[in-house]
């Protein structure tokens, strides 16, 4: 039996997928449902568009329904690590400045479940939080990239 892959996130990112089940069993199944029966109401169902398309869009609502409940059942919420506040750990801000140009960035490592880069949000599981989790304020790092390495200096953890 395959390892459960355990899902990292914060208690709003927990609560913003528990949000979407609720919204997906209660309010998005009925509505898929309703289309099904509409669709059935034109007939032959062997050449009917419209019910093949809801009963497509029915699997996908499950299969979320399904990702969702395993992703809540499997969480690992993150916990302030004020420990050691100068190293760079899941849940924490980094910014960084890229090497030797200087341009400085800042991200926040989180789960997979709550990453979106367009607002500043790394995966734990993207090669740059791999390269900075357990690194330390003022360390350069080598971070793997499509277009070879980028080196980094860590500025500030927060």
């Amino acid at each position: 039996m395959a390892e459960e892959k355990k899902h990292y996130m914060t208690l709003q990112g927990k609560q913003k997928l528990e949000e979407e089940l609720k919204y997906l069993r209660t309010e998005k199944r009925k509505e898929v449902v309703e289309r099904i029966k509409i669709a059935r109401s034109f007939g032959d169902l062997s050449e009917n568009s419209e019910y093949d398309a809801a009963k497509d869009e029915q699997a996908f609502v499950e299969a979320k329904i399904s990702q969702l409940e395993q992703m809540i059942r499997d969480a690992i919420i993150i916990q302030e690590d004020e420990s050691n506040p100068d190293v760079v750990s899941i849940g924490k801000s980094v910014t960084f400045i890229e090497l030797p140009d200087g341009e400085e960035e800042t991200f926040t490592i989180v789960g997979s479940a709550e990453s979106d880069p367009f607002e500043g949000k790394i995966s734990n599981d993207s090669p740059m939080a791999k390269s900075l989790i357990g690194r330390s304020l003022g360390d350069e790092v080598s971070v793997p990239t499509p277009d070879g390495e980028l080196k980094v200096k860590i500025v500030k953890i927060h």
